[in-house]
């Protein structure tokens, strides 16, 4: 199945088409490493543990641990999800009270769980609390006379950056959350009972909403600039301004020291001014009505501001050649939030072998679990 929701790029710019690439064959076809914003002190009531998974979401994962710790799983922290189709490295947390001794981590290390370390901190691991990720991405079945303009175009993107769209995990096993949710929005029908999926419609809800404002700036190339009005950020430390000299700030845009944002549209969000807001605001309008239905999607959170464009650091490439078949491995580092599907699919259409796997898995007694864990429950055992 080819990842549709990554063609923004192509389909504003009208670019070439583009060669195609498979992803996830392997657990190890897909790594990510994250990065976290600071250190375990060393003392306190909670204890940090860096997992390496295999196989594992990141909500399967801590239920499973959670089990074995005899604690509920809301008690649990993260910092980030992570998809069980890779090999992941990340965070988490439990509460343990300082007198006693750590639990055995044995015991917390089933098929697929390794627990690389274990140290305190005074507090809970809160959802946001990383830098971003790096990633080490194989991409297989490429044509063997692809390399030369695959290689300008992957070069090209440690500069120009790419639209930072919402990846396909955002919208559901089937491409259609955000259509349920502006449903309930609009009173057509009731929304969901339990509140994890409540929250998880309205989310995809306000990713779509970013990813037609961003559409819109693609379409008129004032992505990868600052305009008057526009609500910026800072690359290096995230310092949100409003932009009153246009002029000087798209020349930072342009050297990477800036990008504009667009809206996670919240009842406290900020707004930009001018045209910006216009454009922002015709957006909400066109899909919920006008402002009132964001006090709905004030359910998950009050709102907040998301970077236009977004350029990999550290990206390096390397081509080989394996029995039948040409490889690329692609190694960058993303900030949070940001998908390395969406910025591979600038230069691939990506064909995603894991969600062939489920498809096929579909009629069986007993079906795979849903193809991106992200933002979806994952239905498996965890007693295992």
């Amino acid at each position: 199945m080819t990842i549709t929701s990554t063609s923004l790029w192509t389909e504003v710019n009208e670019a070439p088409v583009k060669p195609t690439a498979t992803i996830r064959t392997l657990p190890e076809d897909f790594r990510v490493e994250e990065l976290p914003m600071y250190p375990a002190s060393g003392t306190g009531g909670h204890v940090f543990i860096q997992v390496r998974k295999t196989g594992w979401s990141t909500s399967a994962c801590v239920g499973r641990i959670a089990k074995e710790l005899n604690l509920d799983s809301s008690e649990m922290g993260h910092a980030g999800m992570k998809d069980r189709h890779a090999i992941t490295t990340q965070l988490l947390s439990f509460p343990w009270p300082e007198q006693e001794p750590l639990p055995s981590l044995d015991a917390l290390e089933p098929e697929g769980i390794e627990v690389l370390s274990a140290e305190r901190h005074p507090h809970k691991l809160r959802v946001g609390h990383l830098i971003g990720n790096r990633f080490e991405i194989v991409l297989r079945d490429l044509a063997d006379d692809n390399e030369a303009p695959l290689a300008d175009a992957l070069t090209q993107l440690r500069s120009t950056g790419v639209p930072n769209a919402f990846g396909p995990q955002r919208f559901g096993r089937d491409g259609d959350n955000p259509e349920r949710a502006l449903g309930w929005l609009r009173g057509e029908h009731r929304g969901p009972r339990d509140k994890r999926t409540r929250k998880l419609l309205l989310s995809s809800v306000q990713s779509m909403l970013f990813d037609r404002l961003l559409a819109r700036r693609v379409a008129d190339g004032t992505w990868s600039t600052v305009v008057r009005g526009d609500l910026a950020k800072t690359t290096d430390h995230g310092g949100l301004f409003l932009s009153e000299d246009e002029e000087v700030d798209a020349k930072r845009a342009a050297l990477g020291e800036v990008t504009a944002t667009g809206p996670i549209f919240g009842p406290r969000m900020r707004w930009p001014e001018g045209e910006p807001a216009r454009w922002e605001r015709e957006v909400l309008d066109e899909a919920l009505g006008g402002p009132d239905a964001l006090e709905g999607l004030g359910k998950i959170g009050a709102g907040s501001r998301r970077a236009l464009r977004i350029v990999p650091g550290d990206l390096e490439f390397l081509f080989a050649k394996e029995v039948n078949q040409k490889t690329i491995t692609v190694c960058m580092t993303l900030p949070k939030g940001a998908y390395a599907t969406t910025v591979l699919g600038a230069v691939f259409l990506l064909q995603d072998e894991s969600i062939r796997r489920w498809e096929a898995s579909k009629n069986e007694t007993t079906p795979d679990s849903s193809p991106h864990d992200e933002l979806l429950r994952d239905t498996r055992n965890t007693s295992r």
